[in-house]
């Protein structure tokens, strides 16, 4: 526990000491909140309780999806080779990473939420909440994924495998517009990735439907991405170790 403190603070000192980082990893989202929903607020498509979630999702993949970055640049520097003599565990490398990750991840979707009550959201408290403990436990299995991919593959593959496999994800997943607008065909895709579960559970925690059967859908698939990519993330650390 003392070492994945010891981790977990020096790699949040690192994060949170670069402001211009931390700002610009929100920035997406937020101009398709302040240029988007204003019009998607007037269209009768929804409201800001629809954007807002769905921009918090777009967060999570664009940012925790893109994670690995990090240990791109690590194997580059010789980081990695350092780590394996330290006499610290795979599992408490990879959980230091990702607590950072998640911990930045919140503060941005904080700022997200915020300014969406400025331009309009109407939410209840306690939905907005535990919606974002459901985007934490969503964003802990994005980033274990994305450090077992950028362990996997070759660096330079990182960040356009990861481009291309981010965006139609988001796309899918109806952060931006609901799913009920697809055709049948695309509503089916949609219905085969994770993301589509999240973002309707986040909705209807905005809404204040704590009972919805999309919330616990959303809790569960969030919780197997998380446990599955805590796996996953850790066996590539291990083998990285050895």
């Amino acid at each position: 526990m003392t070492a994945l403190a010891v981790l977990t603070g020096h790699y949040l000192r690192t994060s949170f000491g670069s402001k211009v980082s931390l700002a610009f990893g929100a920035v997406q989202p937020f101009l398709f909140l302040v240029l988007f929903g204003p019009l998607f607020a007037r269209s009768g498509v929804g409201s800001w309780a629809v954007l807002v979630p769905g921009l918090l999702v777009q967060l999570a993949l664009t940012s925790a999806g893109m994670a690995g970055f990090g240990i791109v640049f690590d194997q580059r520097f010789g980081v990695l080779e350092r780590l394996r003599v330290a006499p610290v565990s795979p599992v408490t490398l990879l959980l230091g990473r990702v607590l950072r990750d998640s911990l930045v991840l919140l503060v941005q979707a904080v700022a997200i939420i915020v300014a969406g009550y400025a331009l309009g959201l109407r939410a209840p408290l306690p939905g907005v909440l535990a919606a974002l403990l459901l985007m934490t436990v969503l964003s802990v299995g994005m980033a274990s994924l994305s450090y077992a991919a950028a362990l996997t593959m070759r660096q330079e593959l990182f960040a356009p495998v990861m481009s291309t496999v981010v965006v139609p994800l988001m796309l899918l997943s109806g952060a931006l517009l609901p799913m009920s607008l697809a055709p049948a065909w695309l509503d089916v895709v949609s219905r085969l990735t994770p993301f589509r579960y999240a973002v309707e559970g986040l909705r209807a925690l905005f809404s204040g439907s704590y009972g919805a059967s999309a919330v616990l859908w959303g809790v569960v698939v969030s919780l197997a991405l998380a446990i599955g990519g805590l796996a996953l993330g850790a066996n590539r650390f291990r083998w990285e170790k050895a």
